[in-house]
């Protein structure tokens, strides 16, 4: 018989339809599927286009970007009043710090970042060592710079604090004792002892039922009442307290709902294999916990982030309070000035919430493979 006619090897692949493919085909896929779809994404594009030319003529085009007072921007039709942010920009960043020490929180904040990178990377090892720099080493050495009255550092009070350090001194101390506390939370509510239950239900009821504020007044007015004698907190720490206080139980929920995810099966299967429920709870059940609760976590994180300008109201200048007094500055008072401080507040307050959430999603999509075994 004659195999003329018999292929012997596969046919080559042909090229997709065109619109299947490339840039056009995600156009078409996600933005131009329908009818409805292709009006809604033209509607939503014309919105965007607009807001983006009122945003770049007023902070660009119109925008005023040299002089030394109110006058260079007191003028019809001006758009944003850079002068005023580059003159205003360090106190911003510093706050009341003595211009002669600025370069030590500079320095605890670089320190703190050379520290942190490799902690973000997955591929670099050491991590359990880092981990104990950063909650244990860093913590002293960033306060020692930014406080002194050690090695020949002259003392700074926390009254003179403010913009920025402020900021990120609260979000980050809360962050860190929020996350811990507010894990053993939702494990002492998941557990089978009655006291401890009942305390931390307790605690993450009556914490996440008062408004922070009221919690930042309360820190700053009552918890000097509950010190021994002798022992006294300035108002940067209580509110520090407050705030983490106020986080944990919020985070204790949200790692609460990771908990109650993961199957008892798991449980069952740890124990099987002759591990302490203990043990079973923190090398099984807990990481998946938290790798579910990722997006809460950071959520929480974010808001945390944002809370931070209500310290305000006990007197503490975070960069938000320090942009809203600089603007009682007589030589800046012009029309343009309260806007132009603001968007630059924004801004720096869309890049640190837009960071830490793409840094989740980055964590997630590591881990999901993990979740899928």
């Amino acid at each position: 018989m004659s195999m003329a006619y018999v292929r012997d090897r596969d046919a080559p692949l042909r090229a997709p339809p065109v619109g299947t493919a490339g840039a056009l085909g995600w156009l078409r896929e996600n933005l131009f599927l329908s009818l409805g779809n292709s009006l809604l994404t033209l509607l939503l594009a014309v919105a965007i286009g607009y807001i983006a030319w009122g945003v770049l003529d007023w902070a660009v085009l119109r925008a005023v970007w040299t002089g030394a007072d109110r006058a260079a921007c007191a003028i019809n039709n001006a758009g944003a009043c850079w002068p005023f942010v580059w003159e205003k920009f360090p106190q911003w960043i510093f706050g009341f710090y003595p211009i002669s020490e600025r370069w030590r929180p500079v320095t605890a904040f670089l320190i703190g970042a050379a520290a942190l990178v490799p902690m973000l990377m997955p591929g670099l090892g050491a991590k359990k060592w880092n981990a104990l720099f950063l909650l244990v080493v860093y913590p002293v050495i960033a306060f020692e710079l930014l406080a002194g009255g050690l090695f020949g550092l002259p003392e700074v009070e926390t009254t003179s604090w403010g913009g920025l350090t402020v900021t990120l001194v609260v979000a980050v101390t809360g962050i860190v004792f929020s996350l811990p506390l507010g894990i053993l939370l939702a494990l002492g509510r998941q557990s089978s002892l009655p006291i401890i239950r009942s305390a931390s239900v307790a605690f993450i009821e009556i914490w996440r039922g008062v408004p922070l504020v009221t919690v930042l007044f309360m820190a700053s007015v009552m918890l000097p009442l509950f010190l021994p004698n002798g022992v006294s907190l300035d108002k940067l720490m209580r509110a520090i307290v407050g705030l983490s206080l106020f986080a944990s139980a919020y985070m204790a929920e949200a790692v609460r709902g990771g908990l109650q995810a993961v199957t008892k099966g798991q449980t069952e299967a740890g124990l099987a294999l002759g591990l302490s429920r203990w043990q079973t709870t923190r090398k099984i059940v807990l990481p998946q916990a938290l790798r579910i609760s990722i997006p809460n976590i950071v959520g929480i994180f974010i808001g945390l982030f944002k809370d931070t300008t209500l310290v305000l109201v006990v007197s503490i200048y975070d960069f938000l309070g320090i942009i809203n007094a600089g603007l009682q500055d007589a030589k800046w008072a012009a029309p343009q000035t309260a806007n132009t401080g603001y968007f630059v507040a924004a801004l720096v307050y869309f890049a640190f919430c837009f960071a830490m959430s793409r840094y989740a999603l980055f964590t997630e999509r590591r881990l999901e493979p993990a979740g899928r075994r």
